[in-house]
């Protein structure tokens, strides 16, 4: 079994992905972990978006609609979905700090990962000329709108609302 697969195990099942313990899981020396996977950030960060895109991909597949009110559905679906998650859950609260470096800044790719898959939603589903900016300001401001009610407990003590999610984007994407 390959230490992505063994680490993405362990994070479902809520255990803390520490380095040492997957090389010695995987039967390897840390040093040669870290060549295979990178840094511990890196990992969640593949860890995270492996289970993060199918399950955008599947919101937007259910999501009733078009255009900008099925995306608003979409990211609320996808936004539930997240908190829903105990495994997610679990590492918000234990390692919150961690987590937003991870999950909001450049210290790991997942926000750009997500701002790409928004650019490719807003592609497919809305009419280019009709956005009220630019595709990549606007695919990353929709990111930052599902990490700001998806994350808000953390930064400002308020209960995480998906709701919002969808009520915001509805007004950005209004078709």
């Amino acid at each position: 079994m390959t230490a992505f697969k063994i680490a993405r195990r362990w994070f479902q099942a809520g255990r803390r992905i520490e380095m040492q313990d997957l090389a010695t899981e995987v039967g390897v020396s840390r040093a040669t972990l870290f060549r295979w996977v990178g840094g511990r950030d890196e990992l969640l960060t593949e860890v995270m978006w492996s289970l993060a895109e199918p399950t955008l991909r599947d919101a937007v597949a259910a999501a009733p609609g078009e255009g900008g009110t099925k995306l608003a559905g979409a990211l609320e679906s996808f936004s539930e979905t997240l908190l829903a998650t105990d495994y997610f859950a679990v590492f918000l609260r234990r390692e919150p700090e961690r987590a937003l470096r991870v999950l909001t800044t450049r210290a790991g790719s997942l926000q750009g990962r997500m701002t790409a898959a928004m650019q490719e939603l807003l592609n497919q589903h809305l009419d280019p000329a009709k956005l009220p900016m630019e595709p990549p300001d606007l695919a990353y401001l929709l990111v930052r709108v599902v990490e700001t009610f998806l994350y808000t407990d953390m930064i400002t003590g308020a209960q995480a609302n998906p709701a919002k999610v969808g009520q915001a984007v509805a007004a950005l994407l209004r078709d």
